[in-house]
């Protein structure tokens, strides 16, 4: 799963400011066995509505949905199709329709990253997105085609976004609260570089709290480890604000991992709305054995 909404763009989510808190005060249980992370393949639906609403243009209501494809391996790299629609009802009356269309592929050695992306307005396109980084030991050459060629280069500590997740799962199996580290996903225009701070709160062990989502229907997740995980995104654009230590994130995605990269429970947070995912649909598919 790769993480990550923007106001326009899905993502998942890190648990608000107060639920973080609350997680580094609590004390840390046992680690969960080190190993290999195996994500699992899988596809995914979640249904989006409002919590809450801030801010001078406030939105009355949301209806979304967010589907998921993920699928591959790390011998032959991993593959994602994600299609986020969601229609938003302002106090006025008026109604805005956003969708993002995108697909992605990342090698098993995060080294070469694949994204491409349609977002649409009110069913005009507006934006597409097609590019691909490469790492080597100096740093991630990013080549855009669309929205114009051009090439730039990223720091080589940048992570990938199925990268992410591992580095994720393995911090939360050894234990660690607090992990950073820049996120490179090509999304906006395949320009914004994200420094990411993620709050990994206690572990849910397995058969403890079953959730009332799709998850909790899945005997195999049951057996699972979980979770709660909050990631604040940066731009790295506010250098000014990044100096003096009061930067404000762009966005925040808070949810319920588990180790087989699966979320749950997603909370989106932006500037003026937070919308909550509800996982209402999964299907889980054995992973291809890497020969």
């Amino acid at each position: 799963m790769t993480i990550a909404p923007r106001a326009r763009r899905p993502i998942f989510s890190l648990l608000a400011a107060a639920v973080a808190a609350a997680a580094l005060q609590q004390p840390a249980l046992a680690a969960a066995p080190t190993g290999k992370v195996l994500l699992a393949p899988y596809r995914a639906v979640y249904e989006l509505r409002l919590d809450k609403s801030r801010g001078i243009r406030t939105t009355q209501a949301v209806n979304g949905r967010i589907v998921i494809n993920f699928s591959g391996s790390s011998c032959e790299g991993y593959a994602q199709q994600f299609h986020q629609a969601t229609e938003l009802l302002s106090v006025e009356g008026e109604t805005t329709l956003n969708d993002l269309r995108g697909t992605t592929w990342e090698d098993g050695a995060a080294r070469i990253f694949r994204f491409y992306s349609i977002t649409s307005h009110d069913n005009a396109q507006t934006e597409t997105v097609d590019g691909h980084a490469e790492r080597d030991a100096k740093s991630v050459t990013v080549s855009l085609r669309k929205p114009k060629r051009e090439s730039f280069r990223e720091p080589a500590d940048a992570v990938f976004p199925v990268e992410q997740i591992r580095r994720l799962i393995e911090a939360a199996r050894a234990g660690r609260r607090i992990v950073a580290f820049p996120v490179y996903d090509g999304s906006e225009t395949g320009k914004k570089l994200y420094n990411t701070m993620t709050v990994i709160g206690r572990a849910i062990p397995p058969g403890s709290r079953p959730p009332d989502s799709a998850a909790g229907k899945d005997p195999a997740m049951n057996r699972l480890t979980r979770w709660p995980v909050t990631i604040s995104y940066y731009d790295q654009e506010n250098a000014q604000q990044r100096q003096s230590g009061e930067q404000t994130p762009a966005y925040i995605t808070g949810f319920e991992l588990y180790e087989n990269g699966i979320a749950r429970a997603l909370q989106l947070t932006s500037s003026d709305i937070i919308i909550k995912g509800r996982l209402t649909s999964l299907k889980v598919m054995k992973p291809k054995p890497c020969h």
